[in-house]
C-alpha cells in the first residue's frame, strides 16, 4: 500500500476523479459517474492527506470548479471553461509539496495527463452544451390533438407513442397499455393524454 503513496499516483487519481465529477455535472442522474467520482476523489483525498499539500494549490483547484459550472450555464463558455481548465491544471500539478518551481509530480506525466484531460473536458463539454442548446427536432405544440398508443399503464406517469416517438405521459384517469390516447396538452416534455376509443390503428 505504501508503494501507492506517491505524488504521481495521487495526481492521476485526482485528475481522473475531477474529470469524472465534471462529466457527472454535465450529465446528472446516471449515479454511475457520481459514484465513480466519489471513489476516485476519496482515494485521491487519502493520498493528499498522507503526502501533504500546498494550501494555495488546493484553493486554486477547488475554485476552478466555479468557472466550469458557470461555463455550462452561459453561451460564452470558452472563456470560463478555459479559466477552469487552467486553474485545474495549475492546482493539480502543484498540489503536492516540492522544492522550487519544479512540481513533485513527474513533469512528463503532468504535461501528458493535463493536455489529455483538458482536451477531453473541452470536447465533451462542447458537445454536451451543443446538444442541450440545439432546437427541438419536433415542435411539441403540434402534438396537441394527435393520437397515439399507450405503451405502459398511464396515470401519474407512463409512456405513450405519438408521432412515431416515445414520450413521457400522464393522464387524469388510468389508461392501460395498448389503448389509444389523444394528446390534450403538455407540461414541458410530458404529454397530458386522455383515452381515445375512436382511433383505429
Amino acid at each position: 500500500m505504501e508503494l501507492l503513496l506517491n505524488p504521481n499516483f495521487a495526481y492521476f487519481l485526482l485528475v481522473l476523479g475531477t474529470i469524472t465529477l465534471m462529466m457527472a455535472i454535465l450529465t446528472p442522474g446516471t449515479h454511475l459517474l457520481e459514484g465513480g467520482a466519489l471513489l476516485l476523489l476519496a482515494g485521491a483525498g487519502y493520498e493528499i492527506y498522507r503526502l501533504g499539500f500546498n494550501l494555495w494549490a488546493l484553493v486554486v483547484l477547488i475554485l476552478s470548479l466555479a468557472p466550469f459550472v458557470y461555463a455550462i450555464r452561459t453561451p460564452k463558455r470558452q472563456i470560463f471553461l478555459g479559466l477552469s481548465l487552467l486553474g485545474f491544471v495549475i492546482g493539480s500539478v502543484y498540489l503536492f509539496p516540492s522544492t522550487g518551481l519544479i512540481p513533485a509530480v513527474n513533469p512528463f506525466l503532468a504535461i501528458v495527463v493535463s493536455v489529455l484531460a483538458a482536451g477531453l473536458v473541452w470536447f465533451v463539454t462542447g458537445r454536451v452544451l451543443l446538444a442541450h442548446r440545439a432546437p427541438p427536432l419536433q415542435d411539441l405544440g403540434t402534438l396537441i390533438g394527435r393520437t397515439g398508443q399507450a405503451k405502459t399503464q398511464v396515470q401519474q406517469e407512463g409512456v405513450v407513442q405519438v408521432a412515431g416517438e416515445l414520450w413521457s405521459a400522464r393522464s387524469e384517469k388510468p389508461i392501460t397499455a395498448g389503448n389509444w390516447v389523444r394528446v390534450v396538452s403538455r407540461e414541458g416534455f410530458t404529454l397530458v393524454v386522455t383515452r381515445d376509443d375512436q382511433s383505429k390503428k
